[in-house]
């Protein structure tokens, strides 16, 4: 896990909620990674200088020629096949009973998750690099 926001009362868009937390600022300047995103992230790669990749955005609502929804279909199911890894990674997080089905006030739930996730990239770690037990 690359970035984790705190939780926030009410609701909030993503990309919102990573420009009031200076993320779109901290991936402009930082090293170049790619980031694959999700359609809540729509516009932050040309923000981003690239390092954002979300799925392609229709320029067609109604009426699209049949070219450009072949074409769209190929774009979205290819960033879908790639982004499948943070889906998973993100599924993995939820699994954890603690997240499932938190019951606690939201002031606890930005420390559960870090600890979660803690735990979660130490049990992968563990699995990669196993032990010979005697």
């Amino acid at each position: 896990m690359l970035f984790r926001s705190p939780a926030r009362p009410g609701s909030c868009a993503d990309i919102t909620q990573a420009r009031q937390l200076g993320l779109v600022k901290l991936l402009a300047g930082g090293p170049v990674v790619e980031i694959l995103a999700d359609a809540g992230y729509q516009g932050l790669g040309a923000r981003t200088g690239g390092r954002v990749v979300t799925p392609p955005h229709r320029k067609f609502k109604k009426n699209a020629p049949d070219w450009y929804e072949e074409m769209h279909e190929r774009q979205r199911k290819a960033h879908s096949s790639r982004r499948i890894r943070v889906e998973h990674g993100i599924a993995h997080l939820k699994n954890w009973r603690a997240l499932a089905r938190h019951l606690g006030g939201r002031e606890h739930m930005s420390d559960t998750v870090q600890a979660i996730a803690g735990l979660l990239s130490h049990q992968q770690t563990a699995d990669l690099n196993p032990t010979q037990q005697v």
